[in-house]
């Protein structure tokens, strides 16, 4: 273990492998399906605007969100030292600056890539952008905060892209019915970002970051992030069935019944069953997202 550690203090540049683990792959899915949920929303065929849906989908996945992964890595690089001291930057495979210029290199990529895809998609990309900085940063760094902070990241991982991508393909404003439904999901994606703050309990609580499992405790937290998840929902259900769309409404009704069941298990031990949720509840959350679209895309009168 200490050879290892000498090679990697010792290192100039970064592993390439370690460049991929800094801007977490396995993060971008959420902000892609999001993106393509606005575009299925606007009622706009893909086959129209091929480019603007690709090149949607590239920067709200790898480029903005690869960014702000890096960016937050390299803003908590403390904390991960006590959380988890494998990560590329504390331990060493990305050496001295280098995550600092990668964040950097990525912001630049991510409003030149959000130039191409018109005034609605460079302004969202903007706010991702800064968003992401503000959320990780000193001296605002908004996830200090169990609130600002969660709600942060859910604005910019399901409500932004589905705002851009409903923006871009229309080439203009969203109807108030997809802000509405996008509104509704990334405000109970509050509670899946509340989930996330479990595996960085300890280090939170010593560095002085008050998620909700810090300040509330993991059973409380929870507990909250339930209700925060299942009350939009219930929202989005109720509008579903005003506007007219009760196959889709009952359809997202099962699956929040899913994630109701999938909540059970959860609250039986929330720091140890926390990870089990993101693959079954959270999966189940995400697909109603793509069922309200279809609602939607209906309601604008295309398919």
């Amino acid at each position: 273990m200490s050879v290892t550690h000498e090679m990697q203090v010792g290192r100039r540049y970064p592993q390439p492998l370690a460049v991929l683990t800094l801007i977490k792959p396995i993060t971008w899915f959420p902000a892609i399906w999001a993106y393509l949920c606005g575009a299925v929303s606007s009622g706009v065929p893909f086959t129209s605007a091929p480019v603007q849906v690709a090149l949607g989908m590239l920067l709200a996945g790898p480029i903005v969100c690869g960014m702000s992964q890096a960016a937050n890595d390299w803003c908590d690089r403390h904390v991960d030292a006590i959380n988890e001291p494998d990560r590329p930057i504390p331990s060493g495979r990305i050496p001295g600056r280098w995550g600092l210029w990668i964040a950097l290199a990525m912001t630049a990529l991510s409003l030149w890539v959000g130039s191409f895809l018109g005034l609605w998609g460079f302004g969202a990309t903007v706010f991702g952008v800064l968003a992401a900085w503000a959320y990780s940063a000193e001296p605002v760094r908004m996830k200090r905060s169990g609130i600002w902070g969660p709600g942060l990241v859910g604005l910019c991982y399901e409500g932004l892209p589905w705002f851009t991508g409903a923006a871009v393909l229309s080439a203009g404003a969203p109807s108030l019915a997809i802000v509405l439904i996008a509104g509704l999901y990334a405000f109970g994606a509050h509670g899946i970002m509340t989930l996330n703050d479990f595996k960085a309990l300890e280090g939170d609580r010593q560095t002085g970051v008050n998620s909700l499992p810090v300040s509330l405790g993991p059973e409380r937290a929870a507990r909250v992030a339930c209700w925060v998840m299942v009350l939009p929902q219930l929202v989005v259900i109720a509008l579903l069935v005003l506007w007219g769309a009760p196959v889709f409404a009952l359809a997202v009704t099962a699956l929040v019944c899913g994630q109701v069941w999938a909540m059970r298990v959860l609250l039986s031990d929330p720091k140890a069953r926390a990870p089990w949720y993101n693959g079954t509840g959270v999966l189940m959350y995400v697909s109603g997202m793509m069922i309200a679209a279809f609602a939607l895309r209906l309601m604008e009168g295309a398919i």
